[in-house]
C-alpha cells in the first residue's frame, strides 16, 4: 500500500535535491570566478571550473539515483543490481550528509536529510515483503502458505522420530568426550 507512494516521493525529491545541488555549485564556481578568489594560492579558474564539474557531477548522480527511486515506482517491484547499490549508496550520502551538516548549517537541513535517508531506507525496505521470494530455479513464486498450486497453507514438516543410534526422537545426538 505505501510502496509505491513513498517510491514517487523519493524520485520526486532526489530530482529536486539534483537540480538543486547541481544549480548551487554551479553558482558557486561563478562567485569564485567572478570574484578571482583564491584558497591557499590555487588558480581561481580552476576552482570555479572544478566547483562547476562537481556541481554537473552530483547532479548528474542524484537525478541517476532519482531514476532508480522512479523505475521502482513504476515496475511495484524491489530494486535489483546496480539500481539497489546506487539507492543504498545514496542512503548513504544522506547520512553522512546529515552528520556533518549540524554543525555546519543547522538542525534544519539535518532533519530534511535524515527523512530523505528515511524514506530512500523505506523504499528499498518495504520491497521485500510477501510475494517477493524465490523459489529454487530463480523463478519468483508465493511463499509457503500464502497459496499456489499445491499449498495447503503451511509450511514444510520436518519429520519427527527419525534420530540416529540412541536417540528416540529427533534431538541432538549426545556429545561424548
Amino acid at each position: 500500500m505505501v510502496r509505491r507512494p513513498v517510491a514517487w516521493i523519493v524520485a520526486v525529491v532526489l530530482f529536486v535535491e539534483a537540480f538543486g545541488i547541481g544549480l548551487l555549485n554551479w553558482f558557486l564556481g561563478v562567485v569564485v570566478d567572478r570574484q578571482n578568489m583564491s584558497l591557499a594560492g590555487l588558480d581561481p579558474d580552476a576552482m570555479s571550473t572544478s566547483s562547476k564539474a562537481g556541481g554537473v557531477v552530483f547532479g548528474l548522480y542524484f537525478a541517476l539515483c532519482a531514476l532508480a527511486a522512479l523505475l521502482v515506482a513504476v515496475r511495484g517491484r524491489t530494486p535489483s543490481g546496480f539500481w539497489r547499490i546506487l539507492l543504498i549508496s545514496a542512503a548513504v550520502v544522506h547520512a553522512v550528509l546529515g552528520a556533518f551538516t549540524v554543525g555546519l548549517v543547522g538542525w534544519g537541513a539535518f532533519a530534511f536529510l535524515m527523512v530523505v535517508f528515511g524514506l530512500i531506507l523505506l523504499t528499498l525496505m518495504t520491497y521485500d515483503g510477501p510475494g517477493t521470494a524465490y523459489d529454487r530455479q530463480g523463478q519468483a513464486g508465493p511463499r509457503p502458505g500464502e497459496g499456489g498450486p499445491g499449498d495447503t497453507g503451511s509450511a514444510p514438516e520436518e519429520p519427527v522420530g527419525q534420530g540416529g543410534p540412541g536417540q528416540e526422537g529427533g534431538g541432538p545426538a549426545p556429545v561424548t568426550p
